[in-house]
């Protein structure tokens, strides 16, 4: 299994070679575990575009810390903004990076309302978060989604 940015989890089914300009080249292919969508990945350029395996149960703690922080100061920012400093923040892979943006727009809508974008991705951050964490733990993903609703209420 491997985590796909802005993707999520998937399954590496194979590897197979294609030939890519006249270039024989070695591709990873992933099935993503929520769509069943197929995506190859270059297995000599597989870091640099954010494929990683799943995080460990050690690391788990540190997220559901990020998610807990209530120290952080939202700063004034538009909308549309904030929207592409989020969508960066998921693009990197970094589950960190996700529980960033999670809290961060829960956070925001206690103040006010989310636009319907905002809204998608704070549902988007947190099924990857979910997927992510009940594979680390072993654990049911409803479980999961129990205790990050936990942390917010």
């Amino acid at each position: 299994m491997a985590v796909y940015p802005a993707h999520g989890v998937g399954v590496i089914k194979a590897v197979e070679t294609k030939t890519v300009g006249g270039i024989d080249q070695s591709f990873y292919v992933l099935e993503i575990l929520d769509n069943s969508m197929r995506i190859m990945i270059p297995t000599g350029s597989s870091e640099n575009v954010g494929l990683r395996a799943i995080v460990g149960k050690e690391e788990v703690d540190d997220i559901m810390e990020i998610l807990s922080d209530r120290s952080v100061e939202l700063g004034a920012q538009t909308w549309n903004r904030r929207y592409r400093d989020y969508m960066e923040k998921i693009k990197t892979g970094s589950v960190h990076e996700v529980a960033v943006v999670l809290r961060d727009l829960f956070l925001l809508s206690v103040d006010k309302d989310l636009s319907y974008g905002e809204r998608k991705m704070l549902d988007t951050a947190k099924n990857l978060l979910v997927k992510e964490l009940s594979l680390a733990q072993n654990a049911k993903e409803d479980d999961v989604s129990k205790t990050i609703e936990a942390i917010f209420s």
